[in-house]
């Protein structure tokens, strides 16, 4: 079988103040070595719909002392394809020892049912629903969430940044200028490129990344809000620019999708073509939003 190489990584965290908190050593498996139909058969991604999933529970990896070993489904091993697989087996397992029921048509569905009380959660890839038809205990499963799987993700990005301070902005594209990677090489591009990785932004450069950050800052206490609605009607809203990247002459386009009053769908992205008019670049957006309201 295909023998996967790793490499370790280390890092050392650190306080708001400086100091060492603690060095961490992580076993970081190159995953993108893995050969399709050999090493796995599907990559396992739970969208709420029922699909059969099939991942193959075990891998060959070569450590960086030579030596073979056998990395089995319980383990998660960072950069496999495999690790989405034994995160969704975490949160089983876990669902499970609260009292929760998995679907037997769904994968992605888990019911909890004890007298009156219903909840169900619902996992769409990294994203979490959860619905009761008791607000008290959706709160108290929430907090057992909290408390089992810690989440301090976004201000860990801020703070290897050193942005934990910085200016809030209401949105993460530039409003006033055009973003270009025209700009002076960055010194040490090693923070950079962990940050860029981590905070995923698409337009380039530092001033770019810098300004998702401060945009990170000021979301980090939201989330979606979805409430019961009176009404089933879809609307869709939808925009362009055109050329608006200084560097490839790429249009952006967005659009969002309402259920009733509840947002059920979004995106903002380049489109992969150059437009040659502004009336090209609006049309592209409105194929988008309209293959995702069919």
């Amino acid at each position: 079988m295909n023998v996967v190489g790793c490499k370790w990584v280390f890092r050392t965290t650190r306080k708001a103040d400086g100091s060492i908190e603690r060095h961490k050593a992580r076993l970081v498996a190159k995953g993108f070595n893995q050969v399709a139909g050999e090493d796995f058969f599907e990559t396992f991604s739970p969208v709420v719909k029922p699909t059969t999933f099939i991942c193959d529970s075990r891998l060959a990896m070569r450590t960086n002392l030579c030596l073979g070993m056998c990395v089995y489904f319980n383990v998660l091993c960072m950069g496999l394809k495999q690790a989405p697989r034994a995160w969704f087996t975490r949160l089983h397992d876990f669902l499970v020892s609260v009292g929760f029921s998995p679907s037997k048509t769904d994968v992605s569905l888990f019911i909890y049912s004890r007298g009156n009380i219903q909840l169900y959660f619902l996992v769409y890839v990294d994203d979490i629903l959860v619905m009761g038809s008791n607000s008290t205990h959706v709160a108290t499963l929430i907090d057992k969430l909290a408390l089992e799987f810690k989440q301090r993700y976004m201000k860990d990005i801020l703070k290897r940044a050193g942005m934990v301070d910085c200016k809030p902005v209401a949105t993460p594209v530039s409003t006033t200028k055009a973003v270009t990677s025209d700009e002076v090489p960055y010194a040490d591009p090693t923070q950079y490129r962990s940050l860029a990785a981590h905070a995923l932004s698409y337009y380039g450069g530092l001033a770019a990344l810098k300004r998702v950050l401060r945009y990170v800052n000021e979301i980090l206490n939201l989330g979606l809000n979805i409430s019961s609605s009176t009404s089933l009607d879809i609307h869709a809203y939808s925009d362009s620019d055109w050329t608006g990247n200084l560097d490839d002459r790429k249009s952006t386009s967005g659009f969002a999708v309402f259920l009733g009053s509840n947002l059920v769908s979004w995106v903002c992205r380049k489109q992969r073509t150059v437009a040659r008019s502004s009336t090209e670049a609006k049309y592209k957006g409105l194929a988008d939003v309209s293959a995702e309201v069919t």
